[in-house]
């Protein structure tokens, strides 16, 4: 279960400017297995020269040949990019879920299918947009053209690590954009993926630079001078940091930060529906999920009925190694994301709080960075475990009076990311919905769509990912003012 199958996972090296380059400094990140904790591979970990090197090419690029292809010339790349993540996907997919726990089921879907999927969604979509009209104006007409933001920095973090990758390159690629995309260390394996697909691909030298790296890195890649948008994924705290440098560079900025949505359980809800749909809403991904519900808001004629089916959803989960395929919860990503949902769990029980279940390490899986799904019933919307975002499953479950109590604590929040409604009567559910200050919600479900805008509000971020919005946030606008011989 945990073979490596012929995989290299020692990899020392950036793709940089079309090739596989050596670092500047020999520092590295040991990768650990998050079901064993035991040494799983080696990555180069870059420092400033080397995202410098990474900015430089595609800088190049962008000014060179790659500046100039059509739309329909990026989508034939794109198209062979998808092929060659396609061909790949087992691979990726299993690759992810040693790497970060992430239950295989859902790793196939959004390591293994999404990124191709991605890919080819926006080669279709631009090569059907109209980036150049012209319009009649009082002098004549004004040619109003979209072109290439420019090089674009991309930063993503460990927990989906190769969809977010590339919610961030297919837009930019399909705008004329070039990238420099900077992985998390804590899945730097898997970001090499992406490299081999590209040159696979035939993407020209530049167009795609992947340099895995820190903080320190990161930051360099914020501010370098030759970078014209950063696309970030990552907690509020640092999207804020990364916000304020880009307001004062006067640099664009995409930033999809955390979240703690509400899933508001109506007083007609059919709690069969709502159980089953727990496994998306609140517990994806072992609850490392920046949408995840994990504040419960529950009518007080039916609270301890709501309680219960949730305690019981919780307990039924099976715990284990994410590579099994009966498996709903893998570990932590790591031991430091286990230490921090674990001190959650104790503040939690300092609090007037009532422990449901779970709370522990599984006492039958040592090894590994596992927790117990959790349930805190009759939590205080004030406290910190229902404030802060754990990025783990650990639920929360809190009473409301009425409707109008029940929006108020779903907004009682810095954040607004995510969310659902849960009702008999979907009219009613969408009418809750239309008042909860969130960028996605869904009623009766919740699953992210990847042909509609995604992104939040409040701390949650600024702009929004996939659909074909997300190319606005990759293309500016020009105005050529014309005679009225270019009207058509």
């Amino acid at each position: 279960m945990t073979s490596t199958d012929n995989i290299d996972l020692d990899r020392t090296r950036f793709y940089i400017d079309g090739r596989w380059v050596a670092p500047h400094r020999a520092d590295t990140h040991l990768a650990l297995e998050a079901a064993t904790g035991t040494p799983l591979g080696t990555a180069a970990l870059g420092s400033e020269a080397d995202i410098d090197t990474a900015v430089r090419a595609a800088h190049r690029a962008l000014h060179g040949p790659w500046g100039s292809t059509t739309a329909a010339e990026r989508a034939a790349v794109m198209r062979r990019f998808a092929e060659a993540l396609a061909a790949r996907a087992e691979h990726t997919s299993t690759l992810v879920s040693r790497e970060n726990g992430m239950p295989i089921a859902l790793s196939n879907i959004f390591n293994g299918a999404a990124p191709a999927g991605l890919l080819r969604m926006y080669a279709d979509t631009i090569e059907t947009m109209a980036l150049e009209q012209a319009r009649p104006s009082q002098a004549g007409s004004t040619i109003v053209r979209r072109e290439p933001v420019g090089v674009v920095g991309a930063i993503t973090p460990w927990n989906y690590p190769q969809v977010l990758a590339m919610m961030k390159i297919a837009p930019a690629l399909a705008a004329g954009c070039t990238v420099v995309l900077k992985p998390a260390p804590e899945t730097a394996l898997d970001g090499y993926v992406l490299g081999e697909a590209a040159a696979e691909a035939g993407l020209p030298p530049g167009v795609l630079n992947i340099v895995v790296a820190g903080r320190e890195a990161g930051s360099a890649l914020v501010s370098h001078p030759l970078v014209d948008k950063i696309a970030f994924t990552g907690s509020t705290a640092a999207g804020r940091i990364i916000g304020a440098e880009c307001g004062r560079l006067i640099r664009r900025c995409t930033l999809e930060l955390g979240g703690k949505s509400a899933a508001i359980v109506l007083d007609d809800a059919d709690l069969t529906t709502f159980v089953a749909g727990l496994g998306d809403a609140s517990f994806q991904n072992n609850g490392q999920t920046c949408t995840a519900q994990t504040r419960v808001l529950a009518p007080r004629s039916r609270y301890n009925e709501v309680v219960d089916a949730v305690a019981q959803y919780a307990r039924e989960m099976v715990v284990g190694n994410p590579l099994d395929p009966t498996v709903t919860c893998g570990p932590m990503a790591s031991e430091a994301q286990l230490d921090r949902v674990l001190g959650y769990i104790d503040l939690g029980k300092k609090t007037n709080a009532r422990l449901v279940t779970g709370g522990v390490r599984p006492s039958a899986l040592p090894a590994g960075w596992f927790v117990e799904p959790t349930v805190f019933a009759d939590v205080d919307n004030s406290e910190r475990i229902a404030q802060e975002e754990i990025f783990g499953p650990v639920i929360t479950v809190t009473p409301y009076d009425d409707d109008d109590d029940a929006v108020r604590l779903a907004d009682d929040s810095e954040y607004g990311l995510g969310g659902s409604v849960w009702t008999t009567d979907e009219q009613r559910g969408i009418a809750v919905a239309r008042r909860i200050r969130t960028g996605t919600i869904g009623v009766n479900y919740y699953l992210q769509d990847l042909g509609a805008p995604f992104g939040g509000m409040k701390s949650s971020g600024l702009g929004r990912e996939l659909g074909p919005e997300a190319l606005d946030s990759y293309l500016e606008y020009k105005s050529i003012y014309a005679s009225a011989a270019q009207i058509g």
